[in-house]
Formats: C-alpha cells, structure tokens, sequence
C-alpha cells in the first residue's frame, strides 16, 4: 500500500499487513513471539499500529525472511542490538569488517626464471603509459562483454 502521501499517526493491522505485505495472523503471531512488538488498542481493542511499530515488523520482516534467522535467533538479535543502543535498521545487521593490512607487494618474475619482470611504466613516458592502460582498459572491457554474452 502506498503510504507516501498520507502520514498518519496511526495504522490499522489491516493497513500494516498491506504495507508489509504479511498476513494479519503473522503480525498477531510475532507479537506474541517479539516482546518488543506490541502495538498499542484503542477502546475498541484494535490494534493502533505507529510508524516505529511498522519499522520494527519491518526489521523482523528482513531479519526472518532475507536474512533467514530463525525466530529465536531473530529475537536474540533484536535484544543485542537494543542492549548495545544500536538503531533498528538494515545496517546494524552488517557485520564490522577489520582492516588487515596487505602483505608487501612481490615482484613477479617471468615463467621458468627467477628474474623479476619490469613494470611496464618503468620503460614508459606519461604520455605512452597512459596510452597502454587505455588499450588494457578496453581489452578488459571486450572480455567482460564476451564472458556476459
């Protein structure tokens, strides 16, 4: 459903299902599986969803279904990302990559000898350098197109 030209403040389980394309029952299911998800009710004993509320079936929607957690899982989760104030997003899910440092460059040497090969730059001007990584930029362009093809 799209919600882009009316905020409200807040939504039925109706509408939520259809901006989220789950079912009702999964919603009512999930709150009884995520303690974080519980939906205010209006007098009526409704469920009054809030834009948080649908950001949070959101994350579990990516958690359980792209990222295939398991419910358990999807709950320890949550936890650990509440406990360590991180936001409820996509992101929080990327795991940290460490740096590591690259090992120092080896000069290749030419097949069947143990001489090192020469950069092509050390022989070159700017000017012809330029050139050759141009050709070498093409060539490469023409093998990508025929391993695509």
């Amino acid at each position: 459903m799209p919600r882009e030209a009316i905020k409200k403040l807040y939504y039925s389980i109706g509408e939520v299902s259809e901006a989220t394309d789950l079912k009702q029952y999964v919603l009512r299911y999930w709150e009884s599986e995520f303690p974080q998800l519980s939906p205010a009710k209006n007098r009526a004993g409704n469920r009054t969803y809030r834009e948080k509320d649908i950001e949070l079936v959101n994350f579990i929607k990516t958690l359980l279904y792209e990222k295939k957690y398991t419910i358990e899982g999807a709950r320890q989760k949550l936890k650990e990302l509440q406990d360590n104030g991180q936001p409820l997003n996509v992101l929080s899910l990327e795991e940290p990559v460490a740096a590591t440092p690259a090992p120092p460059a080896k000069p290749m040497e030419q097949p069947g000898t143990s001489k090192p090969v020469s950069s092509p730059q050390g022989d070159m001007t700017p000017e012809s350098y330029k050139k050759f990584l141009t050709n070498l930029r093409t060539e490469l362009k023409q093998l990508i197109e025929l391993i695509d093809s």
